[in-house]
């Protein structure tokens, strides 16, 4: 099986911590060179300047994914920079109510559908013709868990990672004959920033854990490694695809 990046162009969204920094460090090590983007430079140049003072190569390209002129423009410096994309993983997310969907208020969905929905749509639409000018790709987008049952406190977030699912399978089905394609992850509980409300709590983490056949937290170096999978050709005949990785939760 090859898990070699060598010569290959990733671009990862929401990459300045947790996961994303992780996939990012990863890819770098099996050789692609490695485009990370996050709402603040300082941030992703910390993780640019590890990966190469490790020997990989990386730039940091700070956008907002939930405006679309950034996003356009995040491609466009990617192709001036690199030209071309083989490899893109949409990893930015926000969740900013957590509370019955009655509670959540307009500007708070709409903020959660626009990162986690149409930023991911936006940005694939926009890398799509350069897939298929490389002769294919790999489009990863990152899920969860929650998108597959709704998580208590986190209605409109399992609606849209419900949404991102779909548009997995959907972009999946639409590109095959390009030879691109496109899988999503599905994290149960990874010990990130991102999730810190659901395991700083020692109460909440113990009943949490319950639900876990495997009786722990996952790392993001596990997420990383199944992201490499999917990115390389060990992953040629996966397509359309959700891979969960939460140590048992939904079964």
């Amino acid at each position: 099986m090859n898990f070699s990046l060598e010569n290959k162009v990733a671009l990862v969204t929401g990459a300045s911590k947790g996961i994303g920094e992780a996939i990012a460090l990863m890819y770098a090590a099996n050789g692609a060179k490695v485009v990370i983007n996050s709402r603040k430079q300082e941030e992703l140049d910390k993780v640019a300047e590890k990966i190469r003072s490790t020997g990989g190569e990386c730039i940091g390209i700070a956008a907002n994914t939930g405006d679309s002129s950034a996003i356009t423009a995040l491609v466009e410096k990617t192709i001036k920079k690199y030209g071309g994309i083989d490899i893109v993983v949409n990893n930015a997310a926000a969740n900013p109510a957590f509370g019955p969907v009655v509670q959540t208020e307009d500007w708070a969905y709409d903020k959660i559908m626009d990162v986690n929905v149409k930023a991911p749509f936006e940005l694939c639409k926009l890398t799509y013709p350069h897939l298929k000018q490389r002769g294919g790709g790999s489009v990863i987008n990152m899920s969860s868990i929650a998108g597959e049952r709704p998580d208590s406190g986190l209605g409109i977030y399992s609606v849209s990672k419900a949404a991102l699912n779909m548009l997995t399978k959907v972009m999946a089905k639409e590109w095959g004959r390009d030879n691109i394609r496109v899988n999503a992850i599905c994290p149960g509980l990874i010990k990130t920033k991102f999730s810190q409300a659901l395991w700083e709590d020692e109460n909440v983490l113990k009943k949490f854990m319950k639900m876990v056949p495997m009786g722990r937290m996952g790392t993001v170096d596990e997420i990383a490694a199944l992201a490499l999978f999917l990115a390389s050709d060990a992953s040629a005949y996966c397509t359309g695809t959700l891979f969960f990785a939460d140590g048992g939760t939904t079964i």
